[in-house]
């Protein structure tokens, strides 16, 4: 992994919410229904990474990884969510994948590729990743703050058609195979460097998130909740501890110990890291069902999961654009007295606020790609069951 992740998309099974209370003025016969709910704590994981990727992007902090290693839980998320889809025939289960992705997509590389157009940008054939980005796509040195995060959908796409194969390997000998899955980023760091372009860069980031994406498996295939607490916690200390050590002792050559530079670091990092939350949930039910109580908490939750590629994709955008925004504001007298104008904590602010402005506007795209009724905001809510039927729950994709 190189510098294009400098600066920079699974749900299972949660418990039956409860009943939603009566409203006045209906009939008493008429019975609540429970709309789907999606897990809670997966749903929070994969809020906070986008939070994570969002302030890794605005301030830069090499320890960020460390902290919170936001793509090896995506990648661990999808994965378990790929797993229990795989029961559907593969194919369907991977079109619904590209569908539900490349909409967004294309909605957010209009802009991109038009605005590079402008400057000066001249395509080639290599275009046609802008259509299908199962290749870094190309752009010029003007737009590349936009389009270097597009390493992870590359990446997810691939181990989306990867997967059926994967998880057949998986089931033959799943703690065997998940360990082994290590192997391809020890065989790249130590045996053979993949070359230096498009091909190299897929391949180098395959095998470093490719232990993440087979732990999905692990934990939707009830491999993590069979195992042993000591085993499980020991050999994810040690995979944290080699980590962070290597980081720390390889800074020579990447001038930084960022996760993001070393991907030895980050393969093992991220590997014990995620084991820990998989494992917490798998084995002692860790769930965050309770935040169904805190209605603004939830919808919050609710909403960085629904809009979740829409926010990946434009808040590079988001921060890009608050830097002239901020430099209008100087003009204004009283904002260049009382607002923190030099202050990276106030682009953060602004950079949120616009990333909130994309997703009113071109959020329902993804509603769009799941066959949905394109909203503006995807507020959880609660409906009713015709007269005289029972309620009933059900479980929700993402």
């Amino acid at each position: 992994m190189g510098s294009h992740r400098k600066g920079t998309a699974a749900a299972a099974e949660a418990p039956a919410a409860p009943a939603a209370p009566a409203v006045p003025g209906h009939d008493a016969t008429e019975v609540p229904v429970q709309v789907p709910v999606r897990d809670r704590y997966f749903d929070t994981l994969r809020a906070l990474a986008l939070i994570r990727v969002v302030t890794y992007h605005t301030f830069g902090w090499p320890w960020a990884g460390m902290a919170f290693p936001s793509m090896g839980v995506m990648f661990a998320l999808a994965g378990s969510l790929m797993a229990k889809s795989l029961d559907h025939p593969a194919h369907k289960v991977i079109r619904s994948r590209f569908r539900r992705l490349l909409p967004p997509f294309w909605f957010w590389g209009l802009f991109v590729v038009v605005a590079m157009l402008v400057h000066g940008w001249m395509p080639g054939w290599q275009i046609v990743f802008w259509v299908v980005p199962l290749g870094d796509p190309p752009g010029n040195a003007w737009g590349e703050q936009a389009w270097e995060i597009l390493w992870y959908l590359r990446t997810y796409l691939w181990f989306v058609l990867l997967s059926p194969p994967l998880l057949k390997l998986f089931r033959l000998a799943p703690v065997p195979v998940l360990l082994l899955s290590l192997s391809p980023v020890l065989v790249f760091h130590f045996l053979w460097e993949p070359p230096d372009d498009r091909l190299g860069g897929a391949l180098t980031d395959l095998a470093t998130f490719l232990f993440c994406w087979m732990l999905g498996f692990a934990h939707r295939e009830g491999v993590l909740a069979r195992l042993k607490p000591f085993a499980v916690t020991a050999l994810s200390l040690a995979a944290l501890g080699f980590g962070a050590l290597y980081a720390f002792t390889h800074q020579e050559e990447t001038g930084s110990y960022d996760l993001d530079d070393i991907p030895l670091a980050q393969a093992f990092f991220s590997a014990g890291f995620v084991t820990l939350l998989l494992y917490a949930k798998a084995y002692f039910k860790v769930d965050f069902a309770g935040l169904t109580r805190f209605r603004h908490l939830d919808r919050t939750v609710t909403i960085f999961n629904s809009r979740a590629v829409t926010i990946y994709l434009w808040h590079e955008i988001a921060l890009i654009l608050a830097v002239p925004l901020i430099d209008r504001f100087w003009n204004v007298p009283a904002f260049e007295t009382y607002l923190p104008l030099e202050s990276q904590w106030f682009m953060f602010g602004i950079g949120w606020l616009l990333i909130g402005v994309f997703v009113l506007l071109g959020g329902w795209v993804e509603d769009v790609a799941a066959k949905k009724k394109p909203k503006l905001l995807p507020w959880p809510s609660v409906g009713r069951a015709p007269r005289g039927r029972p309620a009933r729950t059900a479980t929700m994709g993402p």
